[in-house]
């Protein structure tokens, strides 16, 4: 972990997801669990590939996935996400979580990092075609 973790929420940018954990989200100690909050990356990951699909995504892998410090009960976690690669029928999505805790001293702590790929599928649930950009 690093020693000076404090930042700021990304300037000019927009969330595609901003949550609250809640106590059934954590363990005894309020610390929150690491497969809940994978939950949420996907969920914020999803939004960008499935305007970009145009339609139905599906994630097919998670690349990388770093726990950079805790997460505990009444943090607001912010997820920004952004389309980082379009394959013929895959997205590929950067999403960055920031945790805002002790609201009054307004620290904010970049907590997760991650990687994921989704697949367009059509309604029978077979890979399709990501449509090219309308410009």
């Amino acid at each position: 972990m690093q020693e000076n973790h404090h930042t700021r929420l990304p300037e000019g940018k927009v969330p595609q997801l901003r949550v609250m954990p809640m106590p059934a989200d954590a363990n005894v100690h309020g610390d929150v669990f690491g497969g809940w909050i994978m939950s949420q990356v996907d969920i914020a990951g999803a939004l960008p590939a499935v305007r970009r699909a145009n339609g139905r995504v599906a994630t097919v892998a998670v690349n990388s996935f770093l726990f950079k410090h805790p997460v505990f009960v009444g943090d607001l976690l912010s997820f920004y996400a952004d389309i980082v690669k379009v394959g013929r029928t895959s997205i590929t999505v950067n999403v960055e979580v920031y945790a805002e805790r002790n609201r009054l001293q307004a620290e904010t702590v970049k907590v997760t990092e991650a990687t994921l790929t989704y697949v367009a599928t059509g309604a029978d649930r077979k890979p399709r075609l990501v449509p090219p950009l309308v410009e």
